[in-house]
């Protein structure tokens, strides 16, 4: 059976604020675990208006410590950013305080600007083409017998399952060559996903943490209880994304009427290219979209990102979607 899970960006909404955000955040994790779905994870994102995930880890274990049997963890970590070891430090913490629950996602973008990505690293050393050796690195900190002089405290001996994020073929070809699962950012990016998942099934090779290949694909669900209720809905990630490419990132804005006739052919190719792995309509509609996408892509676990601008709305997307996955079974 494909699982559900949860991707939160924790969006900050046109009027709000980040408090908010995180309140809502919290609300939704508590809703998920009771729905049903299988995890919950947060995303790293620096110097973006509209998301209040930036300091990821801090924010997990909030969302952990008000809920109980849900996982939480990183979808993703965006690992040059940061020293390996201090994110082995900081998922150990996790670990310990929330044993069992805590994800680690991994991935090599930035998660920002390149001005960002300077104030973040202090220097450029880090390199995102480093990326494969500090993977490697990263989880030598959690092995009970690391072969480094420097130990992770906490975090030597813990098992924090380990996932490879991408959006492109390099991602697949690591996860698959350390035997790790891979989740695929088809929500936002989605042109090369077939090929990644073909790429990552044919190369897997089993580990430690896995036997079999595991894929996860980001999927955007709108959900309401009509299609043109949906349809209106899903115009807040329309124009966030809009002006995230036109240089003019914002925070989510409120839905508006008519959004696709008000926009031009570039933005409208833009927007069919970007979000094509997306789920809009009534509960009948969503269902069929979801089926069909699973069934095209053989999806292990479907990792639904609702960025919908009213919360109450956002609850109600995700519960449809929860039922859906209900009827799967």
């Amino acid at each position: 059976m494909t699982q559900f899970s949860v991707l939160d960006l924790s969006p900050i909404a046109q009027g709000s604020n980040a408090a908010q955000s995180f309140r809502n955040s919290l609300d939704l994790a508590q809703h998920a675990e009771r729905w049903g779905y299988h995890r919950f994870w947060l995303a790293e994102h620096h110097g973006m208006p509209g998301i209040a995930s930036a300091a990821t880890a801090v924010l997990i274990c909030h969302i952990a410590g008000g809920t109980s049997t849900i996982r939480v963890g990183a979808g993703g970590i965006m690992l040059p950013n940061h020293s390996p070891l201090v994110i082995a430090e900081q998922f150990g913490t996790l670990e310990s305080l929330f044993p069992g629950r805590i994800d680690l996602g991994l991935g090599r973008a930035p998660g920002s600007d390149q001005a960002t990505a300077r104030a973040l690293r202090r220097n450029l050393a880090s390199d995102a083409d480093e990326f494969p050796q500090d993977v490697v690195e990263l989880m030598d900190y959690f092995s009970a017998e690391s072969r480094r002089s420097v130990r992770a405290v906490p975090g030597a001996g813990l098992k924090v399952p380990i996932w490879i994020l991408g959006s492109s073929l390099f991602g697949a070809q690591l996860a698959a060559a350390l035997g790790l699962p891979y989740a695929f950012a088809s929500h936002f990016a989605p042109a090369q996903m077939m090929q990644a998942i073909d790429l990552y099934r044919a190369t897997f090779r089993p580990s430690a943490q896995l036997d079999k290949p595991y894929v996860m694909l980001g999927f955007n669900v709108f959900a309401a209880d009509t299609d043109e209720e949906a349809q209106f809905r899903a115009t807040s990630m329309q124009q966030a994304f809009v002006n995230l490419r036109s240089g003019r990132p914002s925070q989510l804005p409120p839905p508006v009427e008519d959004y696709w006739n008000r926009i031009g052919a570039q933005e409208k190719a833009l927007l069919e290219q970007v979000l094509s792995c997306s789920a809009v309509g009534s509960p009948e509609t969503v269902s069929n979209e979801i089926r069909a996408f699973i069934a095209r892509t053989g999806a292990d676990e479907l990792m639904i990102t609702s960025q919908i601008f009213d919360h109450a709305a956002r609850l109600h997307s995700y519960e449809i979607a929860a039922e859906v996955q209900k009827s799967l079974r």
